[in-house]
């Protein structure tokens, strides 16, 4: 119920409310329906304790030059921190404030080496919390990161005189900002001093509304893959499970993809060490994972223990924080959430090589479309296209590895071309 109502209200393709008064509105009803699904949900139940007694646990930022950057959850993070990276290198004295609202993001946000000196929850963007929070914090500089644009907090900031900045920011033709006779969205983005925007689309559409003030600069995602690549890790489990073999990684998989794959694993098709790391590690999805798999398999936490016997084709990640490093030790990977239009990272098994299959929702990561472009990344939508597209790649992988690398490598860039805006 958190996700339908988080779709209904935050992203802004789906925004129905029309002006000021009825966006307050609906955000009240959203806090309601947040507070009401917390009984049953346990995510909404970590959005609403984690925001209990916010402004009592807020620290002093007096004397203090903050830039805050706003992420919907952990993916725009990652695309924060290189920018948040080299603004501390240019002038240490910064205070970083990072805001979630995603409790997926507020939770593990620490298991990336970043820079942030205070992160927290984003209150409900109510007029009463944007004033509390911007009269708390007051920032200098203000950052969204993607999408998410909260009215009253931009708003409020730009009464203060806090500069506003969207970084990475993608938009699309469908988004309330863009339709006739809808001020009030319009409003919120011509509050902004500048655009960092991923592509020509997003810039044709802001120049539709009259905003000029915008700059092409690629997406900061490029640039943190290519820092995780460079501070990989070894892990000897994995290596361990391998014997110098190279894996086809299968990477934050969800049910419809599994029951893709996983008779193809079965009947023989995928001939090759496999890692499998869904999305959802809980005790139940593994185990829906190993009864439908015949083949024999190991899982991550028992590996931790014991020595392979060699015989095991498949390798569960059932433990959180392995998938980054895990495909340094691949050839090929499948991405997971291409069949419910939420496609997780393709960037991160890209950057180490690997040509990509992935599920056909991916509208919304105009990334996929430039891999499939580049003839690195391939749309599957069932079992055939899946065989078919893998023993494609298979064929010509080393040539196909090397494209994939050369084109993340021409694609970086994006957070020193934002950091040359504010230090020329």
């Amino acid at each position: 119920m958190v996700g339908l109502f988080h779709f209904m209200f935050v992203n802004q393709r789906t925004f129905t409310l029309i002006n000021n008064r009825l966006y307050s509105v609906g955000i009240n009803f959203y806090g309601l329906s947040i507070r009401a699904a917390s009984l049953f949900n346990k995510k909404a139940k970590l959005w609403v304790t984690g925001r209990k007694d916010f402004f009592k646990q807020l620290p002093s930022f007096e004397n203090k030059k903050v830039y805050w950057f706003h992420c919907a959850s952990l993916g725009e993070f990652d695309q924060a921190l290189p920018v948040i990276n080299l603004l501390k290198q240019l002038d240490s004295s910064l205070f970083i404030v990072v805001t979630f609202f995603s409790p997926s993001g507020y939770l593990h946000y620490h298991k990336r080496d970043h820079k942030a000196d205070y992160v927290c929850y984003l209150p409900l963007d109510t007029p009463t919390n944007a004033r509390k929070f911007i009269k708390a914090i007051q920032p200098d500089k203000l950052f969204f990161v993607k999408y998410e644009f909260w009215a009253n907090y931009i708003f409020e900031a730009k009464k203060t005189g806090a500069k506003l900045y969207s970084i990475s920011a993608i938009f699309r033709e469908e988004q309330r900002f863009f339709k006739k006779n809808d001020s009030f969205f319009k409003s919120i983005l011509q509050q902004f001093d500048h655009f960092f925007i991923q592509n020509k689309e997003s810039e044709t559409l802001l120049e539709s509304i009259g905003i000029q003030h915008h700059t092409i600069t690629g997406d900061t995602r490029f640039d943190r893959v290519i820092e995780n690549k460079k501070n990989v890790k070894e892990n000897s489990c994995i290596k361990k499970f391998l014997q110098n073999e190279k894996a086809f990684i299968i990477g934050s998989s969800w049910p419809v993809d599994e029951q893709i794959i996983l008779p193809l694993i079965n009947n023989g098709s995928i001939k090759r060490k496999i890692i499998i790391a869904p999305h959802d590690i809980s005790k139940s999805h593994i185990k829906q994972i190993t009864e439908a798999l015949t083949t024999s398999y190991v899982k991550y936490s028992e590996l931790e223990k014991t020595t392979p016997t060699n015989n095991e084709q498949v390798l569960i990640l059932d433990t959180i924080g392995n998938l980054s490093n895990a495909y340094s030790y691949g050839d090929i990977a499948y991405v997971g959430g291409g069949f419910t239009g939420s496609l997780h990272n393709i960037l991160e098994p890209a950057v180490f090589g690997l040509p990509l299959l992935f599920g056909p929702k991916h509208k919304r990561f105009p990334e996929a479309q430039s891999f499939i472009n580049e003839g690195i990344g391939f749309e599957i939508t069932n079992s055939e296209d899946f065989i078919n597209s893998f023993n494609r790649i298979d064929k010509d992988i080393e040539q196909l590895q090397k494209k994939t690398v050369h084109f993340v490598a021409t694609q970086t860039g994006a957070s020193q071309k934002i950091i040359d805006y504010f230090y020329p």
